[in-house]
């Protein structure tokens, strides 16, 4: 955004975000929230300019296992239970799995992340040899996984993490271009050779935005739904 962009959004002069960027001001506390939420910056990333700006963070980061917590726990777990025999896994904003059905378990574990294996979605899908061999599609995959990649950082600002995932995604695509069928298809399954069958699913992500905290915003409930008939008579 130009000064005068950012000025227009955030209802202040152009001359002071001028000032604010060239450091011949100091920004105060209410004028850095305001500039954020010009920003649309997610929650964490309003908490690490507040701390650059010399001001304590004001969104909390409470732990999914605390105590006031429990009511999520409990929604959560119910949601994953009522999925079933689907699966359904829980991830934070960096794709690391933090709970998983059995059902989600055990493609998880044929795609070569077992327990005390890597617990990461995106280096599951780039660096596992187990997810490179099962997953039919998984160039369309990798393509999918990058697009979302790429619109979290937009929307995070400097997350080193997310940079990472990025990386490894572009590493393992390569030169692989997007494939037509890709283009043309409404739908793009993840389609998967595990438990001696081909399934297919269709993918939903679940964010709660009903809350401040950043954990509780960061956490996405991704659910598995069978794309055809066949996975569907296989789970049954």
């Amino acid at each position: 955004m130009s000064q005068l962009d950012l000025a227009l959004a955030a209802a202040v002069s152009a001359r002071h975000i001028s000032f604010l960027e060239s450091g011949r001001a100091a920004p105060s506390r209410a004028m850095v929230l305001q500039l954020a939420e010009a920003l649309l910056l997610q929650r964490v990333t309003r908490n690490q300019l507040l701390t650059l700006a010399g001001f304590a963070t004001t969104y909390p980061a409470t732990p999914l296992e605390s105590e006031a917590l429990a009511p999520l726990r409990a929604a959560l777990q119910d949601m994953m239970d009522k999925h079933a025999p689907w699966p359904a896994m829980l991830c934070d904003r960096h794709w690391n799995v933090l709970r998983a059905n059995p059902a989600a378990e055990g493609l998880l574990s044929s795609l070569g992340s077992g327990p005390g294996e890597v617990r990461n979605v995106v280096s599951l899908v780039c660096e596992s040899a187990a997810a490179t061999e099962s997953i039919i599609n998984i160039d369309e995959v990798r393509w999918e996984l990058l697009g979302r990649i790429r619109l979290e950082i937009l929307a995070a600002g400097d997350d080193p993490e997310l940079r990472v995932l990025e990386e490894q995604l572009k590493s393992a695509l390569g030169r692989a271009p997007l494939s037509q069928d890709h283009q043309r298809r409404p739908l793009v399954p993840l389609q998967i050779r595990a438990f001696g069958r081909r399934l297919s699913f269709l993918t939903a992500i679940a964010h709660f935005g009903t809350s401040d905290d950043v954990a509780v915003r960061d956490l996405r409930l991704e659910l598995l739904f069978p794309a055809d008939d066949a996975t569907r008579a296989a789970f049954a």
